[in-house]
């Protein structure tokens, strides 16, 4: 199946972590240029050749979404190198494990910055040349504690959360310009977030990892964490030609975990 990105422009963020390298890889393997962009230099370096070698055009941007005065910056250099972006990728990094109560407020405000705040605002940059373009894809990677929030990762639930209704309400408003909005949803893919997540809780519990890890596959249907391309190449797909009318969707790509409807 064609589908429909060769020489389309992807932004990625979070291109240098495990689920951003393998959307990247993804989007490389059916033809699209790749622009990764990254905090994290050197993992941003090796996302970059892994892509090359895939035979696309890549840009590399170290780039904090803390900063939110970097974005004119940044979005001028894609559209100088390729004219614009037509994929937006918002996947971002998490905060750390906490509780709902009693974490400061500066904690709230940065990672509100970093994790919702970039990703509108760099979403609004893009947004002109998509319509005028008359196609955009802005696909938002969030956790399946939108749906069914998960303990002691009160931050991320809840500030994960907001996007959905942000890219639904989103949705609506430029389905007529040919530019769609989902909300993807992993479960338990065997990234570093995944790792050290299930390090903390046998720190917590005083447990191995091994004992920890064992505990979450059993609750997951098919038996084990996923894989970063098998969640890759579901967002490859929202973002393809073939998707033009999956629009303002919560995408759950998580093995069966989620047991809600």
């Amino acid at each position: 199946m064609d589908l429909g990105l060769r020489n389309k422009t992807a932004l990625v963020l979070g291109g240098g972590g495990g689920l951003g390298r393998a959307i990247a890889l993804s989007l490389a393997h059916e033809g699209a240029n790749v622009v990764l962009a990254d905090v994290d230099e050197a993992a941003l370096k090796r996302s970059a050749q892994e892509v090359e070698a895939a035979g696309a055009r890549t840009l590399s941007l170290q780039w904090d979404l803390g900063d939110l005065a970097a974005i004119e910056r940044h979005v001028a250099t894609i559209e100088a190198e390729f004219g614009g972006v037509d994929v937006l990728v918002n996947n971002t990094g998490g905060p750390p494990p906490t509780p709902a109560s009693g974490q400061p407020a500066e904690a709230w405000q940065k990672y509100f910055g970093s994790m919702v705040l970039s990703v509108i605002a760099i979403t609004d940059r893009v947004l002109p040349g998509m319509r005028a373009r008359k196609w955009g894809r802005v696909i938002t990677s969030a956790s399946s504690g939108v749906v069914a929030p998960i303990p002691n990762l009160a931050m991320s639930n809840a500030l994960r959360l907001s996007l959905v209704g942000w890219s639904k309400t989103l949705a609506r408003e430029v389905a007529r310009d040919g530019i769609t909005a989902n909300i993807v949803v992993p479960g338990r893919v065997a990234t570093d977030r995944i790792r050290l997540l299930d390090e903390a809780k046998a720190g917590r519990e005083g447990r191995t990892v091994e004992a920890v890890a064992a505990e979450s596959t059993s609750s997951i249907p098919v038996g084990r964490y996923g894989e970063p391309k098998e969640y890759a190449d579901v967002v490859t797909f929202l973002a393809s030609e073939r998707a033009s009318y999956m629009t303002g969707g919560v995408i759950r790509v998580d093995g069966g975990l989620i047991a809600g409807i």
